[in-house]
């Protein structure tokens, strides 16, 4: 008998039917037509508010398909990138006439040109704007805005029009700054109203020592070392020395969320430009990325051997990437994250400016006593006697620790250092291609009777060494040629790239002293903790506002304190073109 299983694969094969019965005839449209009513029945069966609801999804997809459809057949992709770049072109166009004020064919060119040019150098990263030789900052306008804290303050951020300050009282303020267009000359406002020039504290926000090891406790529990706010002016970020690392939403200060990933301080923060990506350093050695609109940790970045006390996100759009330094291990670190990979930039100077060509010349015996008696061997740590003298002379000054740093572009980074020295580094080189010395000079040599304990001091001691002032606080403007560095000498110095984007040249000094405290009177008393820049109007056209975080100690340490008032101040640079067309009307008026 046979069955299924034992039946040949011919006799099991199953025979297809006959397709003339199965397979659908096509509709002629009178057929169609007579069916729509028995169609129309069985809709109606359906709930009303499902039919009218699938009804309108229909006209909308039936109508993106036409306009979808209409578009395709109508433009083809060569003559779509023709609207577009005619479109960019009209927008240029238009911008320009508004900067220039008139419309001159050859001069239209040439500006709209130079645009074109510079939005290329912007999409590939490379530096091009040269702001610093358009800023008048000897004419700079300045307020001071007291704080009335009892500790210092530590930091700023800004994104006009308003500026964040964090202090060692674990407080995070909030300031509205004046925009000068609301103060300038204006001859329609009355005599008795006196608009306001000085930042405003609008409201802050203070921690509790007491909740150190509460995790449920949204708020500080030390001193806030580090801030950091984005572009789009929604996130801020702060941390303090007991690895505390908050996200703050930065219009109403409210606490979004507390990280505490970090096993020491976190000493630095930045957002990388564009977004809402979060770089952070630790003392524990470690850089971290955060995203801070989902409040969440990405990954953790390790290499540095020391703490990392600077950070400074990248200035693409397109790639995550950051610069760190490390401090004393003397090393500034690119991270590329999506690649995971690193570029170690090594500082430090030469073996002269460290003063170790004696150690190695004289570690197997060799008199090297004559080695003393050379004047440049002497100034190796500032310690020449015959330099009585106020002059800033270039000297080599060990560098101990890299401090602070800051991106130009995406291939162009400075740094600086305890030794008071501005370097520029390319993502090319390993070694600094252009390192200034003495940015902000050396204090004064300590008194003989300071040095020594003994009675005679005075007549048988020696007075100390002229040690530099370290750069406490750098800010740049991204794919611009400006670099803003601070100390304790009283004063925000300007430098800019030099045209080859090889050297470091000094632009000046901002603001102005008042006439009243002389030639040598300083314009800041205390020490810059802070500095943050920001332009003013499309390209910077109205100006640069910087914001200085100034506080009586350092941001890390006690070890120096003077009695001064913590704040902040705020200084509003003009445009060299806009100052002296301001200067012309001026001079009209009088005659």
């Amino acid at each position: 008998m046979s069955s299924f299983f034992t039946a040949p694969g011919s006799q099991r094969k199953r025979k297809r039917p006959d397709a003339s019965s199965t397979v659908p005839r096509k509709r002629a449209p009178a057929a169609s037509q007579s069916r729509a009513p028995a169609r129309a029945e069985r809709e109606d069966s359906i709930t009303e508010s499902e039919s009218s609801d699938g009804e309108r999804a229909n006209v909308f997809d039936a109508t993106d398909d036409e306009s979808e459809t209409s578009d395709d057949e109508s433009e083809t992709a060569a003559e779509k990138r023709l609207r577009l770049a005619q479109r960019y072109l009209d927008n240029i166009r238009g911008e320009v006439e508004e900067e220039v004020g008139f419309d001159a064919a050859q001069i239209d060119k040439d500006l709209i040109a130079e645009r074109l040019k510079e939005d290329v150098a912007e999409t590939k990263g490379k530096i091009y704007r040269k702001i610093a030789e358009k800023l008048d900052f000897e004419e700079a306008s300045h307020v001071f805005g007291k704080s009335g804290l009892q500790k210092a303050i530590t930091g700023c951020a800004v994104r006009l029009p308003h500026a964040w300050t964090i202090s060692k009282d674990l407080v995070v303020e909030k300031w509205d700054i004046a925009d000068p267009k609301s103060y300038a000359a204006d001859p329609g406002r009355s005599s008795n109203i006196t608009p306001r020039r000085t930042p405003r504290r609008l409201f802050w926000r203070k921690g509790d020592k007491n909740k150190k090891g509460d995790r449920d406790y949204l708020g500080h529990t030390g001193e806030i070392v580090s801030i950091a706010v984005s572009d789009s002016g929604k996130y801020l970020a702060t941390g303090d020395k007991h690895a505390r690392l908050i996200i703050w939403d930065a219009e109403t200060l409210t606490p979004r969320k507390l990280f505490t990933r970090h096993r020491d301080a976190v000493l630095s923060l930045s957002f990388r430009r564009g977004t809402e990506q979060l770089f952070s350093g630790g003392a524990d050695r470690a850089v971290i990325v955060w995203s801070a609109p989902e409040s969440a940790y990405i990954e953790t970045l390790v290499g540095h051997q020391d703490a990392v006390i600077g950070i400074a996100g990248g200035v693409e759009m397109n790639q995550e990437t950051c610069v760190s330094v490390g401090a004393r291990d003397r090393t500034a670190r690119l991270w590329k994250v999506v690649e995971e990979n690193q570029l170690v930039f090594h500082g430090g100077g030469t073996a002269r400016q460290k003063g170790l060509d004696k150690l190695r010349k004289g570690r197997f015996g060799k008199d090297v006593s004559y080695l003393d008696e050379k004047a440049e061997d002497r100034q190796v740590n500032g310690d020449d006697d015959d330099d009585d003298d106020d002059d800033d002379t270039p000297i080599a000054y060990a560098e101990g620790s890299i401090d602070c740093v800051a991106l130009l572009d995406a291939s162009l980074f400075v740094t600086a250092s305890d030794s008071g020295s501005l370097s520029l580094w390319s993502v090319q080189r390993k070694k600094p291609l252009f390192t200034y010395p003495l940015t902000h000079g050396r204090d004064p040599a300590l008194p003989a009777e300071a040095m020594s304990a003994n009675d005679d001091a005075a007549t048988s001691g020696k007075k100390g060494p002229r040690l530099p002032r370290y750069v406490t606080a750098l800010a740049t403007v991204p794919y611009a040629d400006l670099i803003l560095t601070a100390s304790w000498d009283g004063w925000i110095r300007a430098w800019r790239v030099g045209p080859e984007k090889r050297t470091i040249e000094p632009v000046g000094k901002i603001g102005r002293v008042p006439e009243e405290e002389g030639e040598n009177g300083i314009l800041i008393r205390g020490i810059v903790n802070g500095l943050s820049v920001q332009e003013r109007g499309d390209r910077g056209k109205e100006g640069l506002c910087v914001v200085a975080a100034v506080g009586k100690e350092p941001r890390l340490a006690r070890w120096m304190s003077g009695k001064v008032k913590n704040g902040i101040y705020v200084f509003e640079v003009p445009r060299k073109a806009l100052h002296k067309d301001a200067a012309d009307d001026e001079e009209e008026d009088v005659e």
